[in-house]
């Protein structure tokens, strides 16, 4: 991505706030000229006071006007310029924070809509994405401000000042803008070499991010296992990784900011001896006011040139970040796919055809699988951990497509489906449930944001939840985080009761529960079940029993399937879990317990 790309996309986003942009620009260009008066005023005072100082005797009466008047432009002109600048700043800075938000509302939302497939490819991980979104936004935003707050007023200062040095004397102008494309050539070969170092940088913090996270998300398995220094070994090597490349880059760019900044002094002595040149042969109209004049204008050419190296590497990094979230913003073929069928009930009839499906990652999933679901029918899923159980789920509920074959709800292929209305239909329940930051009733309520406190209630004691929110100390608006894992667990299943679906998916629901909690829970979720499509996945025999049909999957292939008694006494794998599921149990024991 160019520069004059990354200000195109800028742009687009500035483009609501055109009334900024308007009067930034008139303050800007209201500054610029200001910036040129103590140039003209000096010019005009080393002649007026040298022609003062030729005179026999000093008229002081005179030379106290003359200073009068310098000073009161001067001192007019610094409070005119501080006033201008204020305004133009916080005008410029007003954009750059509503562009910030815009774009940090915009990615969130268009992130909302891809596929899971995004979310799982390689580079997506929660904390590289979270990298690339915060700097992305943080460089873009930066860049709105570089643009309007430093690099216009810079430069539109320095035509001005060429403009006037060319209206004095062509030779000195051209002296003055000959300097000029040598030190943005010398830039622009500084950006293409340190390209790559960027590049590796913005790789290495993603890096940094990712394992940052991994290492918080998983504090207790490192605690348990006294494992604080390996972590924190790992976490050095990524960070000095990410350091050498730093200061290489920092290295690179203090020479070739050195090599400009002798440019711009070679630029200077070039003016002041020309300028001097043409006083001392009389050329007309060049007095020894013009010397101050030249100088004090060239400066003003060669304040963005002196600024030019940290607004470039601004721009630069601004050019690597912005990519990754340019990237997600402008992104389409990882959208969701979704239909316009939505019927006014659903019966709950799935039909998997000669189902393929691989992971993004490139790890095959499910291999001709075949099955069908029957309405208002307990349908089991069994089969050891990678065996493709979770996958058929998230094929049906539409978090993914399949690379080959068919699947078709109530006779009407999945793809055709809308896919929000589809997933209001469903009820979902996983092993793992996040808790969103908010209270009890909120995050029972997003089941179903139109539900009433009562709905919400009701639903908390069918999930067997209401005597432990209320004996907190703010009931149901007590933090949701706070819950223990159990406790959240219940919040999950209390979003399945109060959304009330005509499909159930179970995908261990109980397994963070403790034993009177699974049999509540279970109590609950038999009574929901009546009259629904219920998919479930469970370890835990007691769950599969109750299954009017069991699939058992192996390596991502259908291996058995029947009703669970009849499946077990063929005495194949799904014996092999049933009975290692009971003597993990001590089941043998139980019963002699229960005898006695």
């Amino acid at each position: 991505m160019s520069i004059g790309c990354l200000l195109r996309h800028i742009m687009r986003y500035v483009k609501p706030y055109r009334w900024l942009v308007i009067i930034t620009l008139t303050l800007t260009l209201i500054g610029s000229l200001l910036a040129q008066v103590n140039a003209i005023v000096l010019d005009r005072a080393v002649d007026a006071i040298n022609i003062l100082d030729q005179q026999p005797t000093l008229p002081w009466d005179s030379a106290m006007g003359l200073l009068l008047l310098i000073s009161s432009v001067l001192l007019g002109k610094e409070l005119l310029a501080t006033v201008v600048n204020f305004f133009r700043r916080y005008y410029g800075e007003r954009m750059r924070i509503l562009v910030s938000r815009d774009l940090s509302v915009q990615v969130v939302k268009h992130i909302l809509i891809f596929r899971m497939a995004f979310f799982t490819s390689s580079g997506n991980e929660p904390g590289r994405l979270q990298a690339r979104i915060d700097k992305g936004v943080t460089s873009l935003s930066k860049a709105v401000n570089l643009f309007f707050i430093d690099i216009l007023p810079l430069f539109l200062s320095a035509v001005i000042a060429l403009v006037l040095m060319f209206a004095a004397n062509v030779y000195v102008g051209l002296v003055a803008l000959c300097i000029v494309p040598i030190y943005f050539y010398v830039t622009y070969v500084q950006a293409e070499r340190m390209r790559a170092g960027r590049r590796a940088i913005y790789e290495g913090q993603q890096a940094v991010s990712q394992n940052v996270l991994n290492t918080i998300e998983n504090i207790t398995v490192i605690k348990s296992f006294n494992r604080e220094k390996i972590e924190g070994q790992r976490q050095a090597y990524i960070q000095d990784i990410v350091t050498n490349l730093q200061l290489s880059t920092r290295k690179q760019s203090y020479f070739f900011t050195g090599l400009k900044g002798f440019l711009e002094q070679i630029g200077t002595v070039l003016v002041i001896i020309l300028t001097a040149y043409l006083v001392l042969v009389d050329v007309p109209g060049m007095t020894i006011g013009k010397i101050m004049y030249h100088v004090m204008l060239f400066n003003n050419v060669s304040a963005p040139i002196r600024q030019l190296h940290r607004i470039y590497d601004d721009l630069n990094d601004a050019l690597i970040y912005s990519e990754g979230l340019l990237d997600l913003l402008e992104r389409d073929t990882d959208e969701e796919s979704t239909g316009e069928y939505h019927p006014e009930d659903v019966k709950g009839l799935f039909e998997v055809q000669h189902v393929d499906f691989s992971y993004p990652n490139g790890t095959k999933a499910l291999k001709d699988v075949s099955m069908r679901i029957e309405p208002g029918k307990i349908t089991a899923l069994v089969g050891v951990s990678g065996a493709g159980k979770s996958t058929v789920v998230n094929l049906l509920d539409k978090f993914y497509e399949t690379d080959c074959g068919t699947i078709t709800l109530d006779g009407v292929p999945l793809a055709e489906w809308d896919t929000q209305w589809l997933r209001e239909h469903v009820g979902l329940v996983m092993q793992k449930n996040h808790i969103f930051d908010g209270s009890i009733e909120e995050n029972i309520k997003y089941g179903n944001p139109q539900a009433t406190h009562d709905d919400v209630v009701k639903a908390a004691k069918q999930a067997f939840l209401y005597d432990q929110v209320m004996a907190l100390p703010n009931g149901f608006e007590s933090s949701a985080l706070r819950l223990s894992g159990g406790q959240q667990q219940r919040v999950a299943i209390a979003r399945m009761f109060i959304k009330n679906p005509s499909i159930i998916i179970l995908d261990e629901p109980t397994a963070s529960l403790d034993a009177i909690a699974t049999e509540q829970i279970k109590a609950s979720i038999d009574a929901i079940k009546q009259g629904r499509t219920v998919i479930i996945i469970s370890h835990n025999i007691g769950q599969i029993v109750d299954a009017d049909y069991i699939y058992l999957l192996e390596q991502g292939r259908v291996a058995e399937q029947g009703v669970p008694a009849d499946v077990y006494r063929q005495g194949g794998r799904y014996k092999e879990i049933f009975d290692a599921s009971a003597r993990s149990m001590n089941a043998d024991k139980i019963a002699e317990v229960i005898d006695q």
